[in-house]
């Protein structure tokens, strides 16, 4: 199995420290507001990895934080928490906030069917473990106080810019964030806040009450539940020029040695080729999927078809065109589970070792996809080539080894919605994706749900 390592921009042979046990730590949501469809694709990934090292025989020890505190608005470490800022705008507590997003988080990546990780850390669970970093980085000569908290000396640790590949002299004062008069060095961070009295989140520390650093979290909540060294660290593009540089810097000055062995980041979901933005109305939901009429497996499919370091990007008629792909996937995994031909081992082995090689080549699902629609393609209809496609799936995700043979309701369709059916089968045949999607959703209002099947389309009552 290899995998491209972010930090030495390599793919390499994978070899876990202990034999048969993998260690991960990914880093997970903010919960201040809804996780996006482009959070989710990165734990698409994540989920992904799990699934083949378990497809390998690893055990896993894997863990993901939920950060409830110290998260700010701004890179400069200023502003306010992210938490903090929800709770005043919606007019609960800080831990009302969390609590609800963590839910809504957590249901998310069960429609999505991503497996939870092990051990997940909430990051107020573990301020004394933090406070606990701070003091040892401090000790070592590596923090220093100001009148607002305790900062990293970034010129002290001679790797710094080792993930990203930053310069420090290339950065100017406010290049990349605001400059505080107090710093040594503008790259410098918060690892512990100083909490002005009317700030609803804080902690006693030797520096007075106040809250973590976002950075220190991953940090001090990696060791406790990891060690000192681990497998993999795991985490968005986005992560890599602040966080998970600053991640390194303080756990390898405390430390004297490398944490994480590799490091595994997920790229960008685009949306219409480019940013998602809350400006531009087009920052998504599973939930948004949802009420749009697609399933979310339509939009993890949709994942699966890009390899997890190249952009993807995201339109309503590409999600359509997944869920088209989707169904029809299913109604081929179903003609292989009702087939009742004979396929020769030779051609069950080679289509194994095929998905096997692509998903170990740094997974490389969009190649393992291939393989998974030359079966389904495979004229003969094998039972044995559906047990395949279920093993096959045990990566994928897309439960296909649930599929059955549903009868039509019998139900009488009135001439409008006749001519509703025949309007997007219409719109279908000159990929109009937009009006079809539209013609589907008023049908569904009105109780009359249609699936896509290669033999046509399927009318049932809700």
């Amino acid at each position: 199995m290899k995998l491209y390592n972010t930090l030495t921009r390599e793919k390499e042979e994978f070899k876990p420290i202990k034999e048969g046990e993998v260690s991960i730590y990914s880093c997970g949501p903010t919960v201040y507001n809804y996780a996006h469809i482009g959070n989710m694709r990165t734990y698409i990934f994540m989920d992904l990895l799990r699934r083949v090292l378990i497809y390998n025989g690893y055990k896993l020890k894997h863990v993901m934080n939920i950060t409830d505190v110290g998260h700010l608005v701004s890179d400069a470490d200023e502003g306010e928490d992210k938490l903090v800022k929800a709770a005043m705008e919606e007019k609960k507590s800080p831990w009302e906030i969390a609590e609800y997003y963590t839910k809504v988080f957590f249901n998310d990546i069960e429609a999505l069917n991503i497996g939870r990780p092990e051990i997940i850390a909430k990051a107020t669970d573990h301020i004394g473990e933090m406070i606990d970093f701070v003091k040892g980085l401090e000790e070592k000569g590596y923090g220093y106080e100001t009148s607002d908290g305790i900062y990293f000396d970034v010129m002290k640790f001679k790797g710094y810019g080792k993930l990203s590949r930053i310069d420090l002299e290339d950065l100017m004062p406010g290049a990349r964030i605001e400059v505080n008069q107090e710093k040594r060095h503008p790259a410098d961070f918060a690892l512990w806040k100083k909490a002005p009295k009317e700030h609803i989140m804080q902690w006693p520390s030797p520096w007075g009450m106040g809250y973590p650093g976002w950075h220190i979290e991953c940090s001090a909540m990696g060791r406790k539940y990891l060690g000192d060294e681990f497998d993999i660290h795991t985490g968005g593009v986005d992560h890599i020029p602040i966080h998970h540089e600053n991640e390194i810097a303080q756990t390898e000055a405390l430390l004297g040695k490398p944490s994480a062995q590799r490091w595994l980041h997920g790229e960008f979901l685009l949306v219409d080729n480019g940013k998602m933005s809350k400006s531009l109305g087009n920052v998504y939901t599973i939930s948004d999927l949802k009420a749009k009429g697609y399933e979310p497996l339509a939009f993890r499919y949709m994942c699966l078809n890009a390899h997890y370091r190249n952009k993807l990007n995201f339109t309503w008629e590409v999600l359509a065109s997944a869920q088209v792909a989707l169904d029809r996937l299913k109604a081929g995994a179903l003609a292989h589970k009702l087939g009742n031909q004979k396929v020769d081992n030779e051609t069950v082995e080679k289509f194994k070792r095929e998905f096997d090689e692509a998903i170990n080549d740094d997974l490389n699902i969009p190649m393992s996809m291939s393989v998974v629609w030359n079966i389904i393609r495979y004229p003969d209809k094998s039972p044995q080539l559906f047990d395949l496609l279920v093993k096959m799936d045990s990566i994928l995700g897309l439960n296909l080894g649930d599929v059955k043979e549903e009868k039509d309701d019998e139900i009488e369709l009135s001439p409008e919605i006749k001519a509703l059916i025949e309007e997007r089968q219409k719109a279908r045949k000159e990929k109009n994706w937009k009006a079809a999607d539209e013609i589907r959703d008023r049908l569904k209002a009105m109780g009359i749900i249609l699936e896509d099947t290669p033999q046509g389309v399927k009318v049932r009552k809700e």
